[in-house]
């Protein structure tokens, strides 16, 4: 199927073949008949893509403060290679969808095939859409016009937050789309309204809808206009839809206002707000947020979890529906809005338009219908590539990779790529991140069908780079079809798990040949690391760890903090280090204990670990530090001697002889080695780099001190 694809790192947009996506639980699967270009938006990204490093650096003070830390505590190259990484990521543009449902996801009800529904999917020939992010549409309203639902649903938030009642007096700063549908909604509320813009086409249309308008082109005094326009008492509220870098429109806009008169951002300005002009009249200021309640909220977005009405009347769904409903009743009407119809192949055209190639306003894309491609035509779920990655042997072990996400791509494929694999498959759920890795690391195809890689003769080994509650159930799937597995950490996320797995690698031994199983503990095999265990061989008594962890905050609306979906942090991260002691003590783990700070800090905790030789370590996991400190430092003390590493930068021997320091220039935390040594061992069918005993230890102790975290026995 055909997506419109934007690069971050040139600003260039294009056309791309992708996998369709497959339909999942709680979601909508879509065939697209029209979509609408969001001008403000889609422009602010085309133009931060096009510019310069400088500008873009510019545009995101917040971002290169984090570029700025980074480089401090992990080097100069690696800090680039992630930059590099993130802008080489193509983003999947548009937010306003509208076309016919293909199937319903399990969990689902109110929907069937055949429904026409409004979505924020992108511009895609299908897309697949949360169902608390779609809404039926009348009959009544035409697939163009109900392409504007999205923007509406913004322009609706915004006059929800100014609670207007009949006959107040209502400026709208900015009559773009979103400014023009506001007039329109703001009419159809018994307001009087204002517009202001400096485009007369534009104010042409918002006084055909009804309102006054000042023509700031012409040096109209937009204070004194609004002045005389609430007769002389100032304004009962200001809603701003401009996309502007300066200050005035809040300026002015407090300046318009009535005594507590109310303002409310939903497009973009600067934010230096003077206290005076807020203070004297007690203004209100409220910032809009998209479409409504529960945006942003994974709870109600990904997993259907609607608020109950009598509590939140108005959610993102239900602010779909009214503008629909506005729109089949006719109070708004969005048709002399649309300025271009382009088909998708032309796309290209909607956005030079859109970066200045000419006026417009609203741009509708319109898509092949049934008669055109059929629904197997666009439920392809396999693009094919390029072809056999070159350098790779026809010999060299065949790869299908499971998840293409910005650790996966910046990491992890890379280096199997570079270990001599053969990249065969990358699958990805939504098609998009696999198009770029398959094309940027020579795959020879991409899906968005994982069970075809499962069934895939000519695959050696999946990699396993998706989320945590994941992998259990697609490792043994790979197991069972006698294909090797490479996990990105977790393993399991419960004991369930690690017993279904040991029982697929039984399923799957066939010809005295055993699926290998090995999980990415890289620290393993970083070249530090592997000195540390060199040295530590010649050691007889037993050894002291330290590990010290600066793991940094993460939000707790962040999937890797659902327990459900990520396991928490202790089972998706804390893993690393606990197996990193136990590849350097070399001993069995004997006995753990974990101690958390409190109840709302449960990602800052001390791991206790005993093991069977006498060694002892402590892992201190701690989630209350700053950024700009190191992440990771190790200390090993054993026989009066010391071992301090810090950060996989710099290793400093303390009375070892022969040996007082390894520094490196950039930090390596072993992952290329990790990726190395399982492709040899893939290839020679040689034993796990990492023994499998080894691998179920660190998960099982991992699982029970993140049970006992969390208060469990």
């Amino acid at each position: 199927m055909k997506q419109i694809l934007q690069s971050l790192k040139t600003g260039a947009t294009e056309i791309a073949e992708v996998p369709c996506p497959p339909v999942r639980r709680g979601h909508l699967l879509i065939r697209t008949s029209r979509t609408l270009v969001s001008a403000g938006t889609e422009r602010m990204l085309v133009e931060f893509g096009k510019a310069g490093w400088i500008a873009k650096a510019r545009q995101q003070p917040d971002k290169v403060r984090m570029v700025l830390d980074k480089i401090k505590t992990d080097g100069l190259v690696p800090t680039l290679e992630a930059v590099f990484n993130k802008l080489d990521q193509p983003l999947p543009l548009g937010y306003c969808n509208i076309g016919v449902v293909m199937q319903v996801g399990s969990g689902v009800n109110g929907f069937e095939v055949g429904d026409r529904v409004v979505s924020n999917g992108k511009h895609a020939e299908a897309v697949c859409v949360p169902v608390n992010l779609c809404a039926k549409v009348p009959a009544t309203v035409h697939d163009e016009e109900a392409a504007f639902t999205v923007l509406g649903a913004i322009a609706l938030q915004g006059i929800r937050l100014i609670q207007p009642t009949l006959g107040e007096t209502v400026v709208v700063t900015g009559l773009g789309l979103i400014g023009l549908v506001t007039v329109q909604l703001l009419q159809a509320h018994g307001c009087r309204v204002l517009g202001m813009d400096f485009d007369p086409e534009k104010l042409a249309l918002a006084r055909k809808f009804g309102a006054e308008v000042v023509d700031l082109a012409a040096g109209a005094d937009a204070v004194a206009a609004a002045n005389q326009f609430s007769r002389g008492r100032g304004v009962d509220a200001v809603i701003i839809t401009a996309s502007t870098k300066s200050n005035e429109p809040m300026h002015q806009a407090a300046l318009m206002c009535r005594k507590r008169g109310r303002i409310v951002l939903v497009g973009v300005t600067g934010l230096e707000l003077s206290r005076a002009d807020f203070f004297e009249k007690e203004i209100t200021f409220q910032v809009s947020c998209s479409y409504g309640p529960g945006r942003y909220d994974p709870s109600y977005e990904e997993k259907g979890n609607d608020y109950p009405i009598g509590f939140v009347r108005w959610t993102e769904q239900r602010n779909f529906e009214a503008v629909l409903d506005m729109m089949s009743d006719r109070r708004l009407d969005v048709k002399p809005l649309i300025s271009h119809r382009i088909p998708i192949e032309q796309a290209e055209q909607a956005y030079d338009l859109v970066g200045g190639g000419g006026p417009s306003l609203g741009i509708v894309l319109e898509y092949p219908g049934s008669s055109v491609k059929s629904e197997s035509e666009l439920r392809q779920s396999t693009v094919q590539l390029a072809g056999r990655t070159s350098g790779a042997a026809t010999s060299s072990p065949s790869i299908a990779v499971i998840g293409s996400g910005n650790y996966a791509t910046a990491v992890l494929i890379p280096a199997f790529r570079a270990a001599g694999a053969r990249m065969r498959v990358v699958a990805s759920s939504g098609g998009v991140s696999g198009v770029h890795a398959g094309r940027k690391f020579g795959f020879e195809s991409t899906t968005t069908d994982t069970e075809s890689v499962f069934a895939d003769p000519d695959v050696d080994a999946v990699v396993l780079t998706t989320r945590h509650d994941t992998h259990a159930d697609m490792a043994c799937k790979a197991l069972r079809t006698s294909k090797h597995v490479f996990v990105e950490k977790p393993l399991a996320m419960n004991h369930e798990e690690l017993l279904r797995i040991e029982q697929a690698i039984s399923e799957g031994t066939k010809n005295g040949r055993t699926p290998m199983v090995m999980v990415g503990f890289n620290r393993r095999f970083a070249p530090q690391v592997q000195k540390m265990h060199a040295l530590l061989r010649g050691v007889t008594g037993p050894k002291s760890f330290l590990m010290t962890v600066n793991a940094g905050a993460i939000p707790s609306e962040h999937w890797t903090q659902d327990r459900e979906i990520g396991g928490g942090r202790i089972v998706g991260e804390a893993c690393h280090f606990i197996d990193l002691l136990r590849f350097l003590a070399g001993s069995q783990i004997q006995k753990h204990q974990v101690n958390v700070m409190d109840s709302k800090n449960r990602d800052t905790v001390s791991i206790d670990l005993s093991f069977q030789d006498g060694s002892i370590g402590a892992i201190h996991y701690f989630a209350n530090g700053t950024k700009a400190f190191p992440k990771e430092r190790l200390e090993v003390f054993a026989t009066g001697r010391v071992l301090q590493l810090d950060n996989f930068r710099k290793l400093s021997g303390f009375g070892w002889p022969g040996f007082r320091k390894m520094n490196l220039w950039g930090q390596n935390k072993g992952q290329a080695n990790c990726a190395k040594e399982f492709v040899r061992a893939v290839s020679t069918g040689g034993p796990s780099p990492i023994p499998l005993n080894e691998i179920l230890e660190v998960a099982r102790v991992t699982i029970d001190v993140a049970r006992q975290s969390e208060g469990g026995c």
